[in-house]
């Protein structure tokens, strides 16, 4: 029986594939996990100097508010005001009679769109509180007039409002009641030294003239506000222009009803405002913590025992260095109080919590000693526990020099690396799948032709003749 040659069976394309995945295979892995790490690791530092930059604007808006101590200024009864205080506000009860209010002034003009245009080039002077500093001038000749000749009022009421001198001190607008068009001129601040009329005594055209001041009609009359620190008429009085005081230290109080003669004066207290300086604490304990729990994300052990990898950072003490110097920035003491005193506390996790109520106790024997300890992270006159906190957390956000920028650089640096070892991996694999292609392609036709020789002896040499 003649031997026999089997054509072969294996497909050249796959085992080249294989060979060259099998060379190649040890370094692509370890290449592999060292781009995820590194992936993982820029991914890691960006998201911390997000977290880190919320965290700093956080103090910053706390630094600009100027106190973390929050003051109200409560009026005993709101129909006739409010009130705002600022951190300097002194606490104490003040005694008001509003005796008037303080209004804008309002006068229409008839008649002006039956005048003729003027042709003179004398301007036309509005005035404040009568007088002539400070006054507009209005160039008549570009105000423009109507088809029939008359004074275009829509062209004056444009030049006034937008005259480079107004600065929105007057509006002037048009009104039409019965057929007949008004101008009116309204005041846009209170007070009778802000009080705009029209002053026409150069004024040359003798039509205008006699319409300014012969139509002339007010119609909300300008005054002053007048306020009695105390009891009307045995107080102190008070006069001037805004219904806004100022007249206790970091207190604006807003006055907006009069009262009548024989009323009783209302109070204005100026105390804390427990519920929002507890509100601002909080804000600041919050974002304590959402930084903090980045952290502990980051550099967590991790639990095998729970199928819980650990953190990118898990045993990064650098971080873990970060994370000591700002649980210990939170002990800033002045004077023998800290943040202990006012109820911010550390827990077993290393967060920290606020007790509102010990706040609250605090805030009443000793207010002005929070803004103290909290201090701010002005980068100038840093202080207290922001400024610490602060100067530790810069030396990992520098754009210039911290840890993050640096960290950054050099895993930006290690992933271009490993980006061309990979593609030299590649080049690699792929010279030795050609290589291996090529060998079993050509032994497969060195088979093939092999096979069909033998075919052709079996043929010649069978004893089968039939």
């Amino acid at each position: 029986m003649a031997n026999v040659i089997t054509s072969p069976t294996y497909d050249p394309i796959t085992t080249a594939k294989n060979l060259a995945t099998n060379l190649v295979a040890a370094q692509k892995a370890a290449l592999t996990a060292q781009t995820t790490s590194a992936t993982n690791t820029s991914a890691a530092l960006t998201s911390l100097k997000s977290a880190i930059s919320t965290f700093q604007s956080a103090m910053s808006t706390m630094t600009s508010n100027k106190s973390v101590l929050s003051q109200a200024a409560t009026f005993s009864n709101t129909a006739y005001g409010s009130g705002t205080a600022g951190p300097k506000a002194q606490p104490g009860t003040y005694s008001f009679f509003v005796e008037a209010l303080a209004a804008a002034g309002q006068t229409s003009y008839g008649g002006l769109d039956k005048v003729n245009a003027p042709t003179s080039s004398t301007p036309l002077t509005i005035q404040f509180g009568g007088s002539a500093t400070g006054a507009l001038s209005i160039d008549l000749s570009a105000v423009g007039k109507n088809p029939d000749g008359t004074l275009s009022l829509s062209g004056l009421a444009t030049a006034i409002n937008g005259n480079s001198d107004n600065n929105s001190r007057v509006t002037a607008s048009i009104i039409t009641i019965n057929g007949e068009s008004q101008l009116v001129l309204t005041s846009n601040l209170t007070g009778k030294d802000n009080a705009a009329t029209f002053d026409t005594s150069s004024l040359a055209d003798g039509d205008l003239k006699t319409a300014l001041t012969g139509n002339a009609k007010p119609l909300v009359a300008a005054a002053d506000a007048v306020v009695w620190l105390g009891g009307q008429g045995t107080g102190t009085k008070i006069t001037q222009a805004s219904n806004t005081f100022t007249n206790v230290t970091d207190v604006k109080m807003t006055f907006t009803k009069a009262m009548t003669s024989g009323d009783a004066p209302i109070t204005v207290t100026v105390a804390t405002d427990s519920t929002t300086t507890i509100a601002n604490v909080q804000a600041f304990v919050d974002a304590y913590n959402k930084l903090k729990g980045l952290m502990d994300s980051l550099a967590s052990p991790g639990d095998p025992t729970k199928n819980v990898d650990p953190g990118i950072f898990a045993h990064d003490s650098g971080l873990n260095a970060l994370r000591s110097s700002m649980n210990d920035a939170l002990r800033v003491g002045i004077g023998g109080v800290s943040l202990v005193s006012y109820g911010i506390t550390a827990q077993r996790d290393g967060s920290i919590a606020l007790d509102s109520k010990k706040l609250t106790t605090r805030l009443a024997s000793d207010p002005a000693s929070l803004d103290k300890i909290l201090g701010n992270n002005n980068l100038v006159n840093s202080s207290g526990v922001m400024g610490k906190l602060s100067a530790v957390l810069g030396q990992w956000s520098d754009i210039t020099k911290g840890q993050i920028t640096q960290r950054l650089a050099a895993t930006a640096t290690l992933q271009k690396s490993l980006s061309s070892n990979m593609d030299r991996l590649n080049t690699q694999y792929d010279n030795a799948y050609n290589r291996y292609l090529d060998q079993f392609t050509r032994l497969q036709v060195l088979q093939e032709q092999m096979s069909k020789t033998a075919d052709m002896f079996d043929a010649m040499f069978s004893n089968d003749k039939s």
